[in-house]
């Protein structure tokens, strides 16, 4: 009976179907109003809601999943490889920044579902320099960005035009179709320690 089992066992892990990154979903609920001064109280308030490596955990978590429009505002949602905290401090991301876009609240729901699929399938161009995704509840506006290792292209030596960051930004637009108007913003994450905003401010747009 215990070898039976055991193999039963091995045979349903050997049945999965194991997803190039392991992620981590955070979960931050904000007290309207109210700013986070330091970055220890700021990490305080992030919350780990569950960890995936498989494509059927990834389904089972999602479907369990409250949807965008059921969340209070102000919340956060941070989508992230394991073991990269969502923080501009972290060391994967303290060199990087962040691709912005901002949706009217009727359609943030699908582009974000879109590009979660996008990132945990690992579709999008420049995959390995992503650290992660955010999902911004707010009271007239949801944003969503995409959070990357490296903030400057002269790192590795290529012009900024035609970089990762903007290869980026290309990528995102593809893959979640973008209608033509949107407006994709830059900002790197030591400006947004400097000015201690996350999306006043931004740098570049595209």
């Amino acid at each position: 009976m215990e070898k039976k089992e055991l193999d039963t066992t091995n045979n349903a892990k050997a049945a999965l179907h194991p997803l190039k990154n392991k992620f981590v979903l955070w979960y931050t609920r904000r007290t309207p109003g109210v700013r986070n001064h330091t970055s220890d109280s700021y990490e305080d308030s992030i919350k780990k809601i569950v960890h995936f490596s498989t494509v059927e955990g990834f389904w089972v978590c999602y479907c369990h999943l409250s949807r965008p429009s059921s969340l209070l505002v102000p919340t956060d949602l941070h989508l992230f490889k394991e073991g990269i905290r969502p923080l501009w401090e972290d060391s994967a991301n303290c060199n990087g920044g962040k691709w912005i876009i901002r949706f009217n609240k009727v359609v943030s729901g699908r582009f974000w579902e879109d590009l979660v699929l996008a990132l945990v399938g690992d579709q999008l161009d420049y995959g390995d320099d992503i650290c992660g995704a955010v999902l911004s509840i707010r009271f007239n506006e949801d944003i969503v960005s995409v959070w990357n290792r490296n903030a400057s292209d002269n790192q590795v030596g290529i012009s900024f035009s035609e970089g990762a960051i903007m290869g980026l930004r290309d990528s995102i637009k593809r893959h979640l179709k973008l209608p033509h108007g949107y407006v994709m913003e830059y900002k790197p994450h030591d400006a947004s320690l400097r000015d201690n905003s996350s999306y006043r401010n931004t740098w570049l747009r595209g």
